[in-house]
């Protein structure tokens, strides 16, 4: 296992434990995770050291999951080990999706750029060029030069959607749990929080990795919740959670200036994947969904908060959303000025 001490590697290599395999836990740190059984191995490994994963994987495994591969350069490691590894699952992204007009995750910062996919979207959806230019171009490669390998290395391709749950580095969970452990009780919410941007919990990311290394074979599939639902669904969640009550001011279209309203999850467009071949080619049934896994989240983000700014306990967030994603002094003035108006 790749990756093992991130938020999906912790969660995979439980479920892997868990269903009987000898799982070796590989990380830059070589920790191990509390909850994962003692007879789990682990070791720290760079994986762009020359030589280090090769020799990491000694004579061989039966099945290699790699949680961190990002673009060809990984795809070449892996398919390097062809006849040393059974089998693969290697995590992708729903960034290489493209729609039918060319825009993509990579436009959706341009006027009228966000991608209009079809609801749900299936795997043979066209994607973005492979390329080293984002994210998602560096993931499609990846894909491809795996998928070339056939059935001399089989890898299963997870398109995950929007990641959640404990130990993530930038939860968009964040976004509402904050705002009310800081005593906000108002929310401006774009696109009239109608936005969905399909989640998938870590345990049925993980669930997918252990059925996906029970049945080998070269393929992709999506990785999603079994439900997909609107940011004013999430925020009333979290509420739930908290046992408190806000008032969403809804805003129909794209966030007014300075960002107002958009949040995580925001898009002019639904993101839902779905999630039928993954049912068909593994008898993938997802373990847990949003509402049902939420409790834990928002508990491990409060201990998170506890005591520290929210940009020290969660960096990449900030490099992610920007210093702006708690502006409350920008909400506020847009909000006397929107009820001086309504």
């Amino acid at each position: 296992m790749l990756g093992a001490t991130g938020q999906i590697g912790r969660a995979a290599v439980r479920a892997l434990s868990g269903d009987g395999w000898e799982v070796t836990a590989a990380s830059l740190g070589g920790g191990r995770d509390d909850a994962w059984d003692g007879g789990v191995r682990t070791v720290a490994l760079d994986r762009e050291e020359e030589g280090a994963l090769s020799a990491a994987l000694g004579d061989g495994c039966d099945v290699l999951v790699d949680t961190v591969a990002f673009g060809p350069g990984h795809a070449a490691q892996l398919t390097g080990l062809s006849g040393r590894a059974g089998s693969a699952v290697v995590i992708s992204s729903g960034a290489v999706y493209e729609d039918d007009r060319g825009r993509s995750f990579d436009t959706q910062g341009e006027p009228d750029g966000f991608p209009g996919y079809p609801v749900p979207i299936p795997e043979s959806q066209t994607t973005v060029a492979p390329g080293d230019e984002t994210y998602g171009t560096r993931k499609i490669a990846l894909e491809r030069e795996l998928l070339a390998a056939g059935d001399a290395l089989p890898v299963t391709l997870l398109r995950a959607g929007a990641i959640h749950g404990e130990h993530c580095r930038s939860p968009r969970e964040l976004y509402f749990v904050k705002r009310l452990l800081d005593g906000r009780r108002r929310r401006v919410l774009a696109y009239g929080g109608e936005s969905r941007f399909h989640p998938v919990h870590v345990s049925n990311l993980a669930e997918l990795i252990r059925l996906a290394a029970l049945a080998p074979a070269p393929r992709v599939l999506n990785a999603g919740d079994p439900q997909a639902p609107t940011v004013a669904e999430i925020g009333a969640a979290v509420d739930d959670v908290l046992g408190l009550e806000t008032e969403t001011v809804l805003v129909a279209g794209a966030p007014p200036e300075g960002g107002i309203g958009g949040t995580p999850w925001s898009g002019a467009h639904p993101v839902v994947y779905d999630m039928a071949a993954a049912g068909r080619e593994l008898g993938y049934r997802p373990v847990t969904g949003y509402a049902q896994s939420l409790p834990r989240t928002v508990e491990w983000l409060a201990g998170r908060l506890d005591g520290r700014d929210w940009r020290q306990a969660f960096p990449k967030m900030v490099r992610t959303y920007g210093e702006t994603l708690f502006d409350y002094a920008a909400e506020d003035a847009w909000l006397e000025r929107h009820d001086r108006t309504t």
